[in-house]
C-alpha cells in the first residue's frame, strides 16, 4: 500500500476510449498506478472514440492524457481507415474466425511501441492495453503469443531494458470474457456510458449496432446481466 510520502509508480495506459481500454484504466488505478493515457488520431473513419476518450481519462480522473498523430490511412487495406465497407450482423462463429478487414495492419505493434516510448521518457516501468483474446474479432496482435514476443523485444531494444530495469506490458483482460469484462469494470466504478466502441458511427455519434464490435459488446453486457447504456442508431 502506497503512503503519503512514497509516490505511486507511473504507468502508461493505451485509451481508445472503447469499453477494454476504460475497464483496463481503471484495473490499473485500483492497483495503485499513477496513470498516463495514450489515445491515437491514426486515420480511423471517426473520432468518435477520441471524444470517448477524453471522458473516460477525465472521469477517472487522469492528468496527462495525451493524443498523438499519425496517419495509416498512408497504408490503408482495412475497413477502419480505407475505403472499405464495415462487415454488419455477422454470426459469432464468424466473427471469431478468420481475420476481419476491421484489422488495421500492425496496429497495436505500432501503438505499443509509442507507449514504451512515452513510458522509458517518463522512467515509468508499465504499460497497460486492453487487449482480449477470448471475445475478439481475430485480431493477431491481440493474442498472449503476440504480448509475449512483444515484450521480449523491448527488453532487448530499450535502454531500460539492456540496462536490467525492463518495461513490463500487462494485459489484465487477455483471458476474460466481454462479460466477465463488463462485471470487474463495474465493480470498479467504470461509467460505460461514456464509452464508445462502434466500427460506423452514425454522423450523431450513434453506434451502428450491427458491426463485430457492437455485437460483442451487446453479448457482453447481455451475458454479465448488467444494463447496455450504448446509444444505437435508430433502424
Amino acid at each position: 500500500m502506497n503512503t503519503p510520502s512514497t509516490p505511486k509508480p507511473k504507468a502508461v495506459v493505451l485509451l481508445s476510449g472503447g469499453l477494454d481500454s476504460a475497464t483496463v484504466l481503471a484495473i490499473a488505478r485500483h492497483h495503485g498506478f499513477e496513470c498516463s493515457a495514450l489515445s491515437f488520431r491514426y486515420g480511423q473513419r471517426h473520432s468518435v472514440e477520441l471524444h470517448a476518450a477524453r471522458r473516460v481519462a477525465e472521469s477517472q480522473g487522469v492528468q496527462d492524457h495525451r493524443i498523438v498523430d499519425i496517419d495509416l490511412r498512408l497504408f490503408g487495406n482495412s475497413a477502419l481507415t480505407d475505403t472499405i465497407d464495415v462487415p454488419k450482423n455477422r454470426p459469432m462463429d464468424q466473427i471469431a474466425g478468420a481475420i476481419p478487414v476491421t484489422y488495421v495492419p500492425a496496429r497495436n505493434i505500432i501503438f505499443l511501441s509509442f507507449a514504451i516510448a512515452m513510458a522509458e521518457a517518463m522512467d515509468c516501468f508499465d504499460v497497460f492495453i486492453g487487449v482480449n483474446a477470448i471475445d475478439y474479432s481475430g485480431y493477431p496482435d491481440c493474442r498472449p503469443s503476440f504480448i509475449k514476443a512483444f515484450e521480449d523485444a523491448v527488453q532487448l531494444g530499450t535502454k531500460t531494458g539492456v540496462e536490467g530495469k525492463p518495461i513490463h506490458i500487462h494485459t489484465p483482460l487477455i483471458e476474460l470474457t466481454k462479460a466477465d469484462i463488463i462485471r470487474q469494470g463495474t465493480a470498479l466504478g467504470v461509467d460505460y456510458a461514456l464509452t464508445h466502441s462502434c466500427y460506423d458511427p452514425d454522423p450523431e455519434g450513434h453506434a451502428c449496432g450491427s458491426c463485430d464490435s457492437c455485437l460483442l459488446r451487446k453479448k457482453g453486457f447481455r451475458e454479465a446481466g448488467v444494463p447496455d447504456p450504448t446509444r444505437y442508431a435508430a433502424g
